[in-house]
C-alpha cells in the first residue's frame, strides 16, 4: 500500500515561487505515475501536473508553462515547481500516485495573497 506525505506549502506574495513536495513510502512495487490536483473552494478537482513513469508529462490549461513537475524514482518523490504564482492559484494541492490504484496524499494548503 502506498502512503503519500506533502510538503511545501503556504502563503506567498503574486509572482512568487513555493516548491511542493510528496514523498512515497509503504509497500509498493513500483510507481506508474505521480503527479498533483488541485481544488479551490467552490470549484472541482483539476488537473494540475501528471507525470507518469513511461509516457509524456501533462499539465492544465491553466499552467502556462509556469509550473514543473519532476520526480526522483530512486526517493520515490514527486516535486512540483511552482513559478509566477497568481491569487487564482490559491487551493488546497492534491499529490497522487499510481500503482495498481490511485492514491491520493493529504493535500497542502497554497495561498497566494499580498
Amino acid at each position: 500500500q502506498v502512503h503519500l506525505v506533502e510538503s511545501g506549502g503556504g502563503l506567498v506574495q503574486p509572482g512568487g515561487s513555493l516548491t511542493l513536495s510528496c514523498e512515497a513510502s509503504g509497500r509498493f512495487f513500483r510507481l506508474n505515475a505521480m503527479g498533483w490536483y488541485r481544488q479551490a473552494p467552490g470549484k472541482e478537482r483539476e488537473l494540475v501536473a501528471g507525470s507518469p513513469t513511461r509516457g509524456i508529462t501533462t499539465y492544465g490549461d491553466f499552467v502556462k508553462g509556469r509550473f514543473t513537475i519532476s520526480r526522483d524514482n530512486a526517493k520515490n518523490t514527486a516535486y512540483l515547481q511552482m513559478n509566477s504564482l497568481k491569487p487564482e492559484d490559491t487551493a488546497v494541492y492534491y499529490c497522487y500516485a499510481d500503482e495498481i490504484r490511485r492514491t491520493w496524499g493529504q493535500g497542502t494548503q497554497v495561498t497566494v495573497s499580498s
